[in-house]
Protein backbone atom coordinates (compact mmCIF):
# COMPACT_ATOMS: atom_id res chain seq x y z
CA UNK A 1 0.00 0.00 0.00
CA UNK A 2 1.69 3.09 -1.17
CA UNK A 3 1.96 5.82 1.80
CA UNK A 4 0.51 9.56 1.96
CA UNK A 5 2.87 11.90 0.55
CA UNK A 6 4.08 14.68 3.05
CA UNK A 7 5.52 17.38 1.30
CA UNK A 8 7.67 19.67 3.79
CA UNK A 9 8.34 23.07 1.77
CA UNK A 10 10.28 25.40 4.90
CA UNK A 11 12.86 24.26 7.20
CA UNK A 12 11.10 22.09 10.25
CA UNK A 13 13.69 20.83 12.59
CA UNK A 14 13.89 16.32 11.83
CA UNK A 15 12.71 15.59 15.70
CA UNK A 16 9.57 17.29 14.87
CA UNK A 17 8.69 14.81 11.88
CA UNK A 18 8.83 12.11 13.75
CA UNK A 19 5.05 11.53 14.25
CA UNK A 20 4.95 10.95 10.64
CA UNK A 21 7.70 8.36 10.18
CA UNK A 22 4.72 5.99 8.62
CA UNK A 23 4.12 8.13 5.86
CA UNK A 24 6.33 9.24 2.62
CA UNK A 25 8.06 12.46 3.79
CA UNK A 26 9.63 14.37 1.21
CA UNK A 27 10.76 17.61 1.08
CA UNK A 28 11.36 20.65 -1.83
CA UNK A 29 12.19 24.49 -2.19
CA UNK A 30 8.88 26.60 -1.32
CA UNK A 31 10.13 29.60 -2.41
CA UNK A 32 11.23 28.39 -5.72
CA UNK A 33 7.33 28.28 -7.11
CA UNK A 34 7.63 26.37 -9.56
CA UNK A 35 10.09 23.49 -7.66
CA UNK A 36 7.10 24.09 -5.26
CA UNK A 37 4.13 23.06 -8.19
CA UNK A 38 6.44 20.19 -9.48
CA UNK A 39 6.66 18.14 -5.99
CA UNK A 40 2.88 19.04 -4.96
CA UNK A 41 1.42 16.51 -7.93
CA UNK A 42 1.79 13.53 -5.18
CA UNK A 43 1.90 15.33 -2.26
CA UNK A 44 -1.73 14.58 0.17
CA UNK A 45 -0.43 16.92 2.61
CA UNK A 46 1.87 20.07 2.84
CA UNK A 47 3.74 21.40 5.32
CA UNK A 48 4.68 25.12 5.67
CA UNK A 49 6.26 28.35 7.77
CA UNK A 50 6.28 31.90 6.03
CA UNK A 51 8.76 30.96 3.38
CA UNK A 52 6.44 29.45 0.88
CA UNK A 53 3.18 30.86 -0.79
CA UNK A 54 0.44 28.47 -1.20
CA UNK A 55 -1.70 30.11 -3.84
CA UNK A 56 -4.07 29.59 -6.07
CA UNK A 57 -1.98 27.55 -8.68
CA UNK A 58 0.02 25.58 -6.02
CA UNK A 59 -3.45 24.36 -5.01
CA UNK A 60 -4.82 23.14 -8.96
CA UNK A 61 -1.16 21.29 -9.26
CA UNK A 62 -2.05 18.69 -6.30
CA UNK A 63 -4.95 16.85 -6.91
CA UNK A 64 -4.34 14.74 -4.08
CA UNK A 65 -3.68 17.53 -1.51
CA UNK A 66 -5.99 17.31 1.39
CA UNK A 67 -4.50 19.66 4.26
CA UNK A 68 -2.02 22.52 4.21
CA UNK A 69 -0.45 22.67 8.03
CA UNK A 70 1.30 26.00 8.82
CA UNK A 71 3.80 25.85 11.20
CA UNK A 72 2.89 29.32 12.90
CA UNK A 73 -0.10 31.37 13.39
CA UNK A 74 -0.42 33.50 10.34
CA UNK A 75 -1.77 32.61 6.85
CA UNK A 76 -1.13 35.40 4.99
CA UNK A 77 0.75 33.16 2.97
CA UNK A 78 -1.83 30.64 2.04
CA UNK A 79 -4.84 31.29 -0.24
CA UNK A 80 -7.93 29.99 1.67
CA UNK A 81 -9.95 30.77 -0.56
CA UNK A 82 -8.58 28.13 -2.92
CA UNK A 83 -7.85 26.14 -1.07
CA UNK A 84 -11.48 25.50 0.52
CA UNK A 85 -12.96 25.19 -2.99
CA UNK A 86 -10.05 22.31 -3.44
CA UNK A 87 -11.29 20.65 -0.30
CA UNK A 88 -8.14 21.26 0.95
CA UNK A 89 -7.86 22.03 4.91
CA UNK A 90 -5.93 25.21 6.18
CA UNK A 91 -4.57 24.76 9.39
CA UNK A 92 -2.82 26.72 11.76
CA UNK A 93 -0.87 26.69 15.20
CA UNK A 94 -2.65 29.65 16.76
CA UNK A 95 -1.33 29.50 20.24
CA UNK A 96 1.97 27.57 19.57
CA UNK A 97 4.02 31.69 19.85
CA UNK A 98 2.03 34.09 21.76
CA UNK A 99 3.77 33.89 24.50
CA UNK A 100 7.06 34.68 22.40
CA UNK A 101 5.58 37.23 21.08
CA UNK A 102 3.87 38.97 23.89
CA UNK A 103 7.39 38.83 25.74
CA UNK A 104 8.88 40.51 22.72
CA UNK A 105 6.24 42.87 22.75
CA UNK A 106 7.15 43.77 26.17
CA UNK A 107 10.49 44.29 25.52
CA UNK A 108 10.36 46.66 22.55
CA UNK A 109 8.03 48.69 24.83
CA UNK A 110 11.14 49.46 27.55
CA UNK A 111 13.74 49.80 24.25
CA UNK A 112 11.79 52.01 22.58
CA UNK A 113 11.37 54.10 25.96
CA UNK A 114 14.43 53.88 26.38
CA UNK A 115 16.52 54.63 23.44
CA UNK A 116 18.21 51.28 23.20
CA UNK A 117 18.69 50.64 19.84
CA UNK A 118 20.07 54.50 19.29
CA UNK A 119 22.13 53.86 22.48
CA UNK A 120 24.11 50.95 21.73
CA UNK A 121 24.68 52.15 18.03
CA UNK A 122 26.53 54.98 19.86
CA UNK A 123 28.84 53.09 21.82
CA UNK A 124 29.66 50.58 18.93
CA UNK A 125 30.67 53.19 17.05
CA UNK A 126 32.72 54.60 19.82
CA UNK A 127 30.75 57.27 21.63
CA UNK A 128 30.22 57.42 25.10
CA UNK A 129 26.79 59.90 25.12
CA UNK A 130 25.02 59.02 28.05
CA UNK A 131 23.60 62.54 28.90
CA UNK A 132 22.09 62.12 24.53
CA UNK A 133 19.92 59.20 25.97
CA UNK A 134 17.46 59.98 28.40
CA UNK A 135 14.20 57.94 28.45
CA UNK A 136 11.05 57.36 30.22
CA UNK A 137 10.05 54.66 32.64
CA UNK A 138 7.26 52.55 31.74
CA UNK A 139 5.88 52.66 35.11
CA UNK A 140 3.16 55.58 35.36
CA UNK A 141 2.47 55.11 31.78
CA UNK A 142 -0.84 54.50 29.45
CA UNK A 143 -0.63 51.59 27.55
CA UNK A 144 -3.14 50.83 24.85
CA UNK A 145 -3.63 47.43 22.98
CA UNK A 146 -4.98 47.51 19.97
CA UNK A 147 -6.47 43.89 19.30
CA UNK A 148 -7.19 41.85 22.85
CA UNK A 149 -7.18 38.31 21.19
CA UNK A 150 -4.17 35.41 22.92
CA UNK A 151 -1.40 37.91 22.17
CA UNK A 152 -2.77 41.11 23.61
CA UNK A 153 -4.15 39.29 26.56
CA UNK A 154 -1.02 37.87 27.92
CA UNK A 155 0.73 41.40 26.93
CA UNK A 156 -1.70 43.04 29.51
CA UNK A 157 -1.35 40.04 32.08
CA UNK A 158 2.36 41.13 31.75
CA UNK A 159 2.16 45.11 31.77
CA UNK A 160 0.19 45.03 34.93
CA UNK A 161 3.01 44.32 36.83
CA UNK A 162 4.67 47.54 35.61
CA UNK A 163 1.77 49.56 37.32
CA UNK A 164 0.42 51.09 34.06
CA UNK A 165 -2.89 52.01 32.79
CA UNK A 166 -4.44 49.54 30.23
CA UNK A 167 -6.81 50.51 27.68
CA UNK A 168 -8.18 48.44 24.69
CA UNK A 169 -9.70 48.55 21.26
CA UNK A 170 -11.28 45.45 19.79
CA UNK A 171 -14.34 45.53 18.43
CA UNK A 172 -15.50 41.61 18.80
CA UNK A 173 -14.33 41.75 22.55
CA UNK A 174 -16.86 42.81 25.25
CA UNK A 175 -16.15 45.90 28.02
CA UNK A 176 -16.82 42.96 30.72
CA UNK A 177 -14.31 40.77 29.13
CA UNK A 178 -11.56 43.77 28.68
CA UNK A 179 -12.14 44.29 32.43
CA UNK A 180 -11.24 40.95 33.84
CA UNK A 181 -7.91 41.41 31.47
CA UNK A 182 -7.48 45.13 33.44
CA UNK A 183 -8.51 47.00 30.29
CA UNK A 184 -10.67 49.94 29.62
CA UNK A 185 -12.66 49.49 26.60
CA UNK A 186 -12.05 52.47 24.09
CA UNK A 187 -12.89 53.27 20.28
CA UNK A 188 -9.80 53.85 18.10
CA UNK A 189 -9.63 57.37 18.59
CA UNK A 190 -9.92 57.84 22.41
CA UNK A 191 -7.28 55.19 22.86
CA UNK A 192 -4.73 56.72 20.53
CA UNK A 193 -5.34 60.40 22.35
CA UNK A 194 -4.60 58.78 25.38
CA UNK A 195 -1.88 56.62 25.18
CA UNK A 196 2.00 57.06 26.07
CA UNK A 197 2.42 53.73 23.88
CA UNK A 198 0.37 51.94 21.78
CA UNK A 199 0.93 48.42 20.89
CA UNK A 200 -0.66 46.30 17.88
CA UNK A 201 -1.48 42.70 18.15
CA UNK A 202 -4.38 42.07 15.35
CA UNK A 203 -4.25 40.14 11.91
CA UNK A 204 -4.12 41.95 9.08
CA UNK A 205 -7.16 41.55 7.27
CA UNK A 206 -8.78 44.07 4.21
CA UNK A 207 -10.53 45.66 7.33
CA UNK A 208 -7.36 46.42 9.76
CA UNK A 209 -4.31 47.39 6.81
CA UNK A 210 -3.97 51.04 6.96
CA UNK A 211 -5.48 50.64 10.38
CA UNK A 212 -3.57 53.04 12.13
CA UNK A 213 -2.40 56.17 9.58
CA UNK A 214 -1.88 59.58 9.03
CA UNK A 215 -5.34 60.72 10.73
CA UNK A 216 -4.88 58.51 13.49
CA UNK A 217 -1.35 59.16 14.09
CA UNK A 218 -2.40 63.01 14.49
CA UNK A 219 -4.54 61.93 17.31
CA UNK A 220 -1.36 60.51 19.48
CA UNK A 221 0.20 62.89 22.29
CA UNK A 222 3.79 64.01 21.23
CA UNK A 223 5.84 61.50 23.34
CA UNK A 224 3.44 58.43 21.69
CA UNK A 225 5.73 55.09 20.99
CA UNK A 226 4.19 53.00 18.48
CA UNK A 227 4.96 49.37 18.92
CA UNK A 228 4.11 46.51 16.18
CA UNK A 229 4.97 42.62 16.81
CA UNK A 230 1.51 41.43 14.85
CA UNK A 231 1.73 41.96 10.83
CA UNK A 232 2.72 44.70 9.06
CA UNK A 233 0.68 47.25 6.90
CA UNK A 234 -1.51 47.37 9.54
CA UNK A 235 0.12 50.77 10.59
CA UNK A 236 0.73 53.16 7.74
CA UNK A 237 4.75 52.93 7.19
CA UNK A 238 4.76 56.42 5.50
CA UNK A 239 2.62 57.85 8.02
CA UNK A 240 4.83 56.76 10.70
CA UNK A 241 8.03 57.96 9.41
CA UNK A 242 6.19 61.63 8.56
CA UNK A 243 5.18 61.52 12.12
CA UNK A 244 8.71 60.65 13.55
CA UNK A 245 10.34 62.94 11.29
CA UNK A 246 8.18 65.28 12.52
CA UNK A 247 8.28 64.93 16.20
CA UNK A 248 4.85 64.32 16.77
CA UNK A 249 5.27 60.74 17.24
CA UNK A 250 8.47 60.09 19.68
CA UNK A 251 9.65 56.45 18.99
CA UNK A 252 8.50 53.28 17.62
CA UNK A 253 9.61 49.45 17.70
CA UNK A 254 8.94 47.80 15.08
CA UNK A 255 8.99 43.51 14.30
CA UNK A 256 6.86 43.57 11.30
CA UNK A 257 6.70 45.44 8.25
CA UNK A 258 5.03 45.84 4.74
CA UNK A 259 7.17 44.72 2.80
CA UNK A 260 9.68 42.16 4.33
CA UNK A 261 12.44 42.26 4.23
CA UNK A 262 12.60 46.67 4.09
CA UNK A 263 15.11 46.97 1.85
CA UNK A 264 15.84 50.71 2.23
CA UNK A 265 12.64 51.41 4.20
CA UNK A 266 13.50 54.88 5.70
CA UNK A 267 12.31 54.09 8.72
CA UNK A 268 15.36 52.18 9.31
CA UNK A 269 17.70 55.28 9.10
CA UNK A 270 15.43 56.60 12.16
CA UNK A 271 17.19 56.73 15.49
CA UNK A 272 13.59 57.09 17.15
CA UNK A 273 12.83 53.36 15.39
CA UNK A 274 13.76 49.90 17.44
CA UNK A 275 13.84 47.54 14.68
CA UNK A 276 13.73 43.80 14.15
CA UNK A 277 13.50 41.06 11.75
CA UNK A 278 9.77 39.54 12.58
CA UNK A 279 11.53 38.10 15.80
CA UNK A 280 7.99 37.18 17.51
CA UNK A 281 8.04 33.80 16.86
CA UNK A 282 11.31 33.19 16.65
CA UNK A 283 12.22 31.38 20.10
CA UNK A 284 13.60 27.35 20.13
CA UNK A 285 10.03 27.08 22.37
CA UNK A 286 7.52 28.51 20.02
CA UNK A 287 9.15 26.62 17.00
CA UNK A 288 9.02 23.51 18.97
CA UNK A 289 5.17 24.17 19.78
CA UNK A 290 4.39 25.07 16.27
CA UNK A 291 6.07 22.13 14.18
CA UNK A 292 4.74 19.61 16.33
CA UNK A 293 1.01 21.10 16.08
CA UNK A 294 0.98 21.83 12.30
CA UNK A 295 2.62 18.10 12.27
CA UNK A 296 -0.47 16.45 14.12
CA UNK A 297 -2.82 18.78 12.33
CA UNK A 298 -1.51 16.77 9.00
CA UNK A 299 -1.44 13.32 11.24
CA UNK A 300 -5.55 13.97 12.19
CA UNK A 301 -5.87 14.91 8.56
CA UNK A 302 -4.60 12.12 6.89
CA UNK A 303 -6.10 9.70 9.38
CA UNK A 304 -9.66 10.81 8.86
CA UNK A 305 -9.88 12.64 12.42
CA UNK A 306 -11.41 16.20 13.06
CA UNK A 307 -8.09 18.98 12.88
CA UNK A 308 -8.88 21.76 15.61
CA UNK A 309 -7.43 24.37 14.38
CA UNK A 310 -8.14 24.11 11.17
CA UNK A 311 -9.82 27.04 10.15
CA UNK A 312 -11.83 26.20 7.58
CA UNK A 313 -13.58 22.69 7.71
CA UNK A 314 -17.09 23.20 7.74
CA UNK A 315 -16.38 24.90 3.96
CA UNK A 316 -14.18 22.03 3.15
CA UNK A 317 -16.78 19.37 4.14
CA UNK A 318 -19.19 21.55 1.73
CA UNK A 319 -16.89 21.37 -1.02
CA UNK A 320 -15.70 18.25 -0.69
CA UNK A 321 -18.88 17.23 -1.11
CA UNK A 322 -19.62 18.57 -4.42
CA UNK A 323 -16.87 17.37 -5.74
CA UNK A 324 -17.61 13.84 -4.84
CA UNK A 325 -21.24 14.63 -6.57
CA UNK A 326 -19.54 15.86 -9.24
CA UNK A 327 -17.02 12.98 -9.59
Amino acid sequence: MNRPVVLVSDPLPPETLAGLDAHDIRHCDGTDPAALRAALTEAHALLVRSGTKVDAEAIAAAPHLRVVARAGVGLDNVDIDAATAAGVLVANAPRSNVLSVAELTVGLIIASLRGVQAAGASLRAGRWERQAFKGSELAGRTVGIVGLGNVGRLVARRLAAFDVTLLAYDPYVPAADAATHGCRLLELDDLMARSDVVTVHLPRTPQTTGLIGRRELALARPNLHLVNTSRGGIVDESALFSALREGSVGGAALDVFEVEPPIGSPLLDLDAVVATPHLGASTREAQDRAGREAVRAVYDALAGRPVPHAVNAAAVESARARLSAVD
